[in-house]
């Protein structure tokens, strides 16, 4: 999107994905920040399509279940992860974020988008070694997520949505390396003994649909 004026860039921020989110949530970045670079949709109406499914199938239900959720990271243009990659600032190769933290189209053509969250619930109650795992087995038996990953510093996890999803999960928290994928075993059934004591699953009240692109001036 053409952003020319400050008032371009405050009007798309207020559009709204979902009930408790809007599009100027997730477009803080620490690297745009610090290197003064602009961080705004290549493709509005594709960013706030995929934006709007992310939201309201994966990020609402977990905020319903575990309370207030804290998004860390949210969209990247793909200029803005490419400048980050190349400079390792923990952004992954840009190829693979098309259709992730890249909100919008992958190299496929599937939709889909991601976010880096927090949950302070899980930030206090899943803080034994290995705790992240009860987290991943409840939302891998609840949510149609795409792809997980798992950090060591706050529990902290990618979590994506996409139409075709590949219901993979990634830890560079210890235990390092993949706790489920579509060709594992374990990827199928009920993981309830995993993670006991957990909140039940609440689904939020129905969403209205938000039909405006862009809210009026």
């Amino acid at each position: 999107m053409l952003v020319e004026t400050f008032w371009d860039l405050e009007r798309i921020g207020r559009i709204r994905l979902s009930r408790s989110f809007f599009l100027r949530d997730f477009l803080h970045s620490e690297i745009a920040s610090f290197y003064r670079l602009p961080n705004w949709p290549e493709s509005l109406e594709a960013a706030v399509i995929a934006g709007r499914e992310l939201c309201g199938k994966i990020l609402e239900p977990l905020q319903e279940t575990f309370g207030r959720i804290h998004i860390r990271s949210g969209y990247r243009s793909p200029a803005l992860n490419t400048f980050g990659n190349k400079r390792g600032l923990k952004c992954a190769s840009t190829s693979k974020n098309l259709g992730y933290h890249c909100w919008g189209l992958d190299a496929e053509g599937r939709m889909g988008a991601a976010a880096c969250v927090v949950v302070p619930w899980a930030l206090d109650n899943c803080r034994e070694p290995g705790g992240w795992q009860r987290m991943a087995w409840f939302i891998h038996d609840h949510l149609p997520y795409h792809r997980m990953a798992f950090f060591q510093q706050q529990c902290a996890m990618n979590i994506g949505w996409s139409e075709q999803p590949e219901r993979s999960i990634w830890s560079t928290a210890a235990p390092r390396g993949w706790l489920t994928r579509p060709d594992m075993l374990n990827s199928v059934g009920s993981h309830a003994d995993r993670y006991q004591g957990f909140p039940p699953f609440r689904m939020p009240p129905d969403e209205p649909v938000y039909f405006d692109l862009l809210p009026p001036v």
